[in-house]
Order: C-alpha cells, then sequence, then structure tokens
C-alpha cells in the first residue's frame, strides 16, 4: 500500500460510503445492516434522507411505506434504527440492564396477553384494555406505561414492530430467539458490521463505537475490551499525521478513489458525517446537530445539512416547504465555490430532493 494522506482517508470515508444506488434492503445491507432512524422531518426523516442517496428512485417514506413487506425490523443497535435479520439475530435474545422487578413483570405479561389477543397491536388499544396510567419517561415528562412497557419488551426480544400507524410503533409477539452459540463471534460480527458502515475510522472513534454495543447487546457487555482487541488486530490500519485509523481488511485507501462533481446534501445522522471526531479529522471543522439547541445558541440551523461537494464538506443548507416549493439556505465554512460546476450540481441536488420530497 502507498503512502496514505488524510486526503486518501476521504475520498475512502466518501466513495465506501456513497456507493452506486441499489435497492432499498441492498443499500441497508451495504450499511452493515442498519440505517439509523429520527422522528424530526426537517424537510424529511433522517432514514429518508440517508437512504436517498444510496436507493434507486427513492422517495421520501419508502421506508415506512413499504416497511411491512421488507426483510427489515426496528431495532436499536447503537441507536434506533432499522436492521437486517442476520444483524438482529446477533444481539438477541437480549437481557436489559435496566432490571424490572416483580410487579413490573406482571403488568409486562399483561402487555404481552393483551399482544397477543390483538394480534397487531396499537398502544392506545393495550392502554384502553390495561388502563396502566402514566410513568416518567426518560426525558422528564410524563408517557403512558402501557407504551413504555411496549417499548421495553421491544428491546427485550419480546415484540416485533411490525407497521406504524400515522408514525406510531404497531406491536405483534416476536419469535423465541435461540441464544449465540458464541457470544463471542456475535460480538466480532456486531463489531464488523459498524466497521463497515463507518470506516475508515480513528482509533478513538473504533472504541467508542465497540463501547456502544453495551446498548445492542447488554448480556454480553463484558466483552467490549475484548472484542475492541480482536478487531484492531484483523482489521487493517495505518497511523496518519499521529493518528491511528482502521478499515475492513482488503479495502485499499490510496487506490484512487472515484468522486463524482457532485453537491449532496447529508443527513445529521448520515454515515460521511455521523461520527463528529472523524468528521473534524477529515474536514478541518466542528459540525453539530443544533435541533435540540436553544434557538438564540444556534450557530448553523435547527437542522442544517452537511454539503458535500466532491469530497468536501464545505458547508451546510437549512431546507423548509413553503408553498409547495422548497426553499434553502446556504452556509459555508469559508467562502462558496466560485466555478460554474458548483452552482450546476447545486442546482442539480435541490431539483433531485424536491423530486424525493414529492414537490
Amino acid at each position: 500500500m502507498a503512502q496514505l494522506s488524510l486526503r486518501d482517508l476521504r475520498r475512502h470515508a466518501v466513495a465506501r460510503s456513497l456507493f452506486a444506488p441499489t435497492t432499498l434492503v441492498g443499500a441497508v445491507q451495504r450499511l452493515g445492516g442498519f440505517v439509523q432512524a429520527d422522528p424530526l422531518r426537517a424537510p424529511a426523516r433522517a432514514q429518508d434522507l440517508t437512504l436517498r442517496h444510496r436507493v434507486k428512485g427513492y422517495a421520501a417514506g419508502d421506508l415506512e411505506r413499504r416497511y411491512p413487506q421488507l426483510p427489515l425490523q426496528e431495532d436499536f443497535f447503537i441507536n434506533y434504527g432499522f436492521v437486517t435479520p442476520e444483524l438482529r439475530a446477533l444481539m438477541h435474545p437480549r437481557t436489559a440492564r435496566r432490571v424490572w422487578d416483580p410487579a413490573r413483570w406482571r403488568q409486562a405479561e399483561a402487555v404481552l396477553a393483551e399482544v397477543a389477543r390483538l394480534g397487531e397491536a396499537h398502544p392506545a388499544d393495550v392502554d384502553a384494555a390495561l388502563n396502566h396510567g402514566t410513568v416518567q419517561n426518560w426525558f422528564g415528562g410524563s408517557s403512558r406505561l402501557s407504551t413504555e412497557l411496549l417499548d421495553g419488551l421491544h428491546y427485550r426480544s419480546r415484540l416485533d414492530v411490525v407497521r406504524r400507524d400515522s408514525g406510531t410503533r404497531c406491536y405483534a409477539l416476536g419469535p423465541v430467539w435461540t441464544p449465540a452459540a458464541d457470544p463471542q463471534a456475535a460480538m466480532d460480527a456486531l463489531a464488523d458490521a459498524l466497521v463497515q458502515k463507518y470506516a475508515p475510522l480513528p482509533a478513538a472513534s473504533l472504541s467508542q463505537l465497540i463501547s456502544m454495543l453495551s446498548a445492542a447487546a447488554p448480556q454480553w457487555r463484558e466483552r467490549r475490551s475484548t472484542t475492541l482487541a480482536r478487531a484492531k488486530a484483523r482489521l487493517a490500519h495505518r497511523r496518519v499525521e499521529g493518528v491511528d485509523w482502521y478499515w475492513p481488511a482488503g479495502e485499499d485507501p490510496s487506490q484512487g478513489w472515484r468522486i463524482p462533481t457532485k453537491v449532496r446534501l447529508l443527513a445529521p445522522f448520515d454515515p460521511v458525517v455521523w461520527d463528529r471526531r472523524r468528521f473534524e479529522l477529515l474536514w478541518g471543522w466542528a459540525y453539530r446537530f443544533e435541533a435540540y439547541t436553544p434557538a438564540a445558541k444556534r450557530v448553523r440551523g435547527h437542522y442544517a445539512l452537511p454539503l458535500l461537494w466532491r469530497d468536501q464538506v464545505i458547508g451546510w443548507a437549512n431546507l423548509k416547504v413553503v408553498a409547495g416549493r422548497l426553499q434553502h439556505e446556504l452556509g459555508f465554512v469559508e467562502r462558496r465555490p466560485q466555478e460554474p460546476a458548483f452552482d450546476d450540481a447545486l442546482d442539480d441536488e435541490l431539483r433531485a430532493m424536491a423530486a424525493f420530497l414529492g414537490l
């Protein structure tokens, strides 16, 4: 392998993630078997903004519309999203770190019985039947206890999400899971899925991601240190400008990746920009997701989309739909590119975004 530079790693990161558009399931498989979800729609949900670059003819909402017929499941990996059956099978059955006491389990068993009776259960129907009342949720507000139990049972391998009703998860009884015969092999495979999605990774980010597997498979959290050591031993790696970087064995970041002359507006959780540590190393500035930042303290906007031009993230865009038309505001780290090719590529991306949104 030739001498590596940050430019090589940057082009490697862009080219391997923004592959030629394929099928919806094929794209999720190429993304390590997982696409992160987020409920905010500005101007579309994060999962749709991620898939639009990687799925042929993708339109906003296609994942949710097609979900009941797809071999994908909503589940928690290192965060919440959609996973392939192969990835999901590596994580279950889960033993949650938060232990329910016998009283809470009796309530949960009542929920399971009601889901079994209904076949497919909307949280409102379960709550109407059981009248469990409310409980304080993790961000200090109140939620229906039945809804909290449904979510908890889903995480604990007892329920599947079968569809959404106006954005609300509807559940059915899940399969009976067989524990992994080799837990360490399962953890290694989970680590490989993370590397497949987010490589090339600086060493600190690789360590952080593998530590996050304690949420994916809390029953094996004591194996995280061993999993990290084994990953470092089998992955390709190189030290570049004082930082150790890792990527799948067999890939060559120095091979001269082809980067199209395109503008892409990326979701805040797109794999290209998700790791903020890697982002700063590759592009030299700090991007922050500010949707939950008080408006007066925002620097770039409520839902600023990183703006990728060729292999450089040079700024951001805030988009909104007004009277059926897409409006945009751009910001740049330094200055707007002066070459006509940028203006043409930006116009192409905005037209593609409008079509994706059905405008």
